[in-house]
């Protein structure tokens, strides 16, 4: 037994040494531990995928529209989170995974709220909470991480994004419309010019155009479905996405 004694000390120092190095690895200069995820490269901008969060009519659902994830250099799937408050301040969360079979577009109906046994509950009162894309190569391996806030409003004239830098004035109030105003992680089409501020998404329930005024953004280009427009003192003809630019190539 004594023997023995020396090699569990051996094989204990072993294991501690392991165990405080694991520790201190995901610790920062300040002791404070961190994710290992926060150290990765950004995503290009002309990597990034367009992504889009539309309201139902009821505002009960947000369809979440991923265009072209298989740009980000070496992903292969990735894992999306929506956190969202409700009334009391609660933060809920809907996670999710998706892996790459090709597809150019990616579409997931997102519920605020649960469903048990085909009986949906809906949270009321959410009003803002943040997307968050994380990218992962073939052995699941984090690549790349996008993540924004949204804003998402009902019955209000004045359409604003949560970082107060952008904002959307409705020519008309509209009822029971339901909107998210949220910074984009790329945009549609191929803009040809530098951002000065953007780009700005404005996702509607509304099956008709909702036209209003761009604010807080000079030089304002809209994405009209097939091609960027300048806006003329910022009126546009209907929400969608939105670019301020100092510099643009015709």
């Amino acid at each position: 037994m004594k023997k023995l004694f020396p090699i569990f000390l051996l094989g204990a120092g072993v294991v501690f040494l392991i165990v405080t190095f694991v520790v201190i690895s995901g610790k920062d200069k300040n002791g404070q531990g961190v994710e290992i995820e926060e150290k990765i490269a950004d995503i290009p901008l002309e990597q990034r995928p367009f992504t889009s969060l539309t309201p139902s009519e009821d505002g009960h659902w947000l369809k979440l529209r991923i265009e072209e994830p298989q740009k980000v250099t070496g992903a292969k799937s990735l894992d999306y989170e929506i956190l969202y408050k409700v009334a009391d301040g609660r933060v809920q969360g809907v996670p999710g995974t998706v892996s790459f079979k090709g597809e150019k577009i990616i579409e997931r109906d997102i519920l605020l709220g649960s469903e048990s046994s085909g009986k949906f509950r809906y949270d009321e009162g959410v009003r803002e909470g943040t997307l968050t894309l994380r990218f992962r190569n073939e052995k699941g391996k984090l690549v790349g991480k996008l993540s924004t806030d949204f804003h998402l409003q009902v019955e209000d004239e004045i359409l604003t994004s949560l970082d107060k830098e952008f904002s959307y004035k409705l020519d008309k109030a509209v009822k029971k419309v339901f909107f998210v105003t949220m910074k984009t992680f790329g945009v549609p089409g191929k803009f040809e010019g530098i951002f000065s501020k953007g780009p700005y998404g404005v996702f509607s329930s509304s099956k008709g155009k909702v036209a209003g005024k761009v604010e807080k953004i000079d030089s304002v280009y809209w994405w009209s479905g097939s091609e960027w427009r300048m806006l003329e003192e910022g009126n546009a003809s209907d929400v969608g996405v939105f670019v301020g630019t100092s510099d643009i190539t015709e």
